[in-house]
């Protein structure tokens, strides 16, 4: 029996859709309408949600990355919902065409290769456009390489920072781990397998001995974890070069040691020289981390000081 195309928007008649798990089809009706981001396995192809799969299955149209890498996703499945690319070199020219899909009142998917789109992956000026058109957008939460790695590091949790890919060029790679060097927090990085051997020897050059951890092919067969402090995991990479999809997990700087109080005396007597009380408080205060109030109320004791040692030391007018 022969089935209508489907329109431009994907509405009215269209072949039936659904997915298979555990040997068992299960029907998926057609998604809202809208922008739907889904993330998807970063290797066992397992690690997805029901929701995805009934995403995936209902939606008009899925916009991924590398339509092979998707279709074997969607082959494990049983999906057929047609696939069509965006990735980074064609995101320009396929973002108008999706979000005219969307005007039509389309449901399309978007997925990345492996993990939550958007995360070092391409996609968020189509999110853009479409939050400024006014269409619904849905986001299906899942696997992430970025938050696997920050779990199995066995480093602070409480608060990171996720700089993405390092410049490939040595220069700036250098510069930019000299701007993450002042973050108060562990570091997520992603890296290539040809580059991680000198990215670590620069972070271990311009970060010091901080515990770290290279995870790898995380959720695949091989997967592995590194553990020790950044010069050891450069040392072991330039003997051993890890293979496949690589995150570096970098605990956070040690904390500053607080300075004395006869060390914040004399930067203040030195502040307080050149500057008003205000600004020589300010001064002191991100230097030393310290309270603001705390370094306020000492700039005041000595501010008071100087004033009664002036008042002791000037000459009494002659009778």
């Amino acid at each position: 029996m022969s089935t209508a195309p489907e329109g431009p928007s994907g509405k009215g008649d269209r072949p039936k859709r659904g997915y298979v798990v555990g040997g068992r089809v299960i029907d998926a009706a057609r998604i809202e309408p809208g922008l739907h981001i889904v993330a998807t396995p970063i290797g066992n192809l397992g690690d997805i949600t029901l929701r995805a799969l009934e995403t995936l299955a209902g939606a008009d149209v899925i916009a991924c990355e590398d339509t092979r890498v998707t279709r074997k996703l969607l082959d494990r499945y049983g999906i057929s919902t047609p696939l069509t690319p965006y990735h980074e070199h064609n995101a320009a020219q396929a973002r108008p065409g999706l979000l005219r899909r969307l005007a039509e009142g389309a449901a399309v998917a978007l997925a990345s290769d492996a993990g939550t789109p958007l995360i070092s992956d391409p996609g968020f000026k189509l999110v853009r456009d479409a939050h400024d058109a006014g269409y619904t957008l849905t986001a299906l939460p899942g696997a992430s390489a970025l938050l696997a790695a920050l779990t199995l590091s066995g480093l602070p949790t409480d608060q990171f920072f996720f700089a993405g890919f390092l410049p490939p060029k040595e220069t700036a790679r250098r510069a930019r781990i000299t701007e993450l060097s002042r973050i108060p927090a562990t570091l997520v990085l992603f890296e290539t397998a040809p580059r991680v051997a000198a990215t670590l020897a620069d972070l271990a050059a311009r970060l010091g001995g901080r515990d770290a951890a290279l995870c790898r092919e995380l959720t695949k067969l091989h997967e592995e974890v590194r553990r020790g402090d950044l010069g050891t995991l450069a040392r072991g990479a330039e003997a051993d070069e890890p293979r496949g999809e690589i995150v570096l997990v970098i605990g956070p700087p040690p904390a500053a040691e607080q300075p004395s109080a006869a060390d914040t005396d004399a930067m203040l007597r030195h502040a307080l020289t050149r500057l008003s009380l205000k600004d020589a408080v300010g001064e002191v205060a991100d230097a030393t981390g310290l309270p603001r109030r705390d370094v306020y109320q000492r700039a005041l004791a000595l501010a008071k000081d100087a004033d009664e040692e002036k008042s002791r030391g000037a000459p009494h007018s002659a009778a």
